[in-house]
């Protein structure tokens, strides 16, 4: 069972993400490339990283010096509840306007009005439940 945001983890995910269409196709068909961050709410840096080129995640692993397009931060505990509880749109509203979700770079309201990104957005946590989290 791998630990939260390790390589091991964000390795599954990546594996997750590119064999579901409704993320990864649905991405690419906006030509989504980004470079995404995650980590714990405080630390200085994130501690897993996804590379997304036209939808499709390359490369996934520990946070490297990378310089994120979204950098999501959030408690561990309220990071662990999400990999056993996933979010929809209304619990991302929700953790976003209370301060339990934190974006220090991304638009999060540009992403939630573009319907194409908002939805494999939220079916990315879902995606995150399917993963034995420590």
């Amino acid at each position: 069972m791998p630990q939260l945001f390790s390589a091991d983890w964000m390795n599954e995910l990546k594996d997750l993400w590119n064999g579901d269409p409704e993320v990864k196709d649905k991405l690419a068909a906006i030509n989504f490339n980004s470079i995404i961050a995650c980590g714990l709410k405080g630390e200085d840096k994130p501690m897993g990283v996804f590379v997304v080129e036209n939808g499709e995640c390359v490369r996934a692993g520990d946070y490297a010096g990378e310089t994120p397009d979204w950098d999501m931060r959030a408690a561990r505990k309220d990071w662990l509840k999400w990999t056993k509880e996933p979010m929809g749109m209304v619990g991302l509203g929700t953790a976003y306007t209370f301060g339990k979700l934190k974006f220090l770079s991304g638009d999060y309201g540009a992403m939630l009005k573009n319907t194409a990104m908002a939805g494999p957005f939220v079916k990315s946590f879902a995606l995150m439940a399917k993963i034995d989290t420590q």
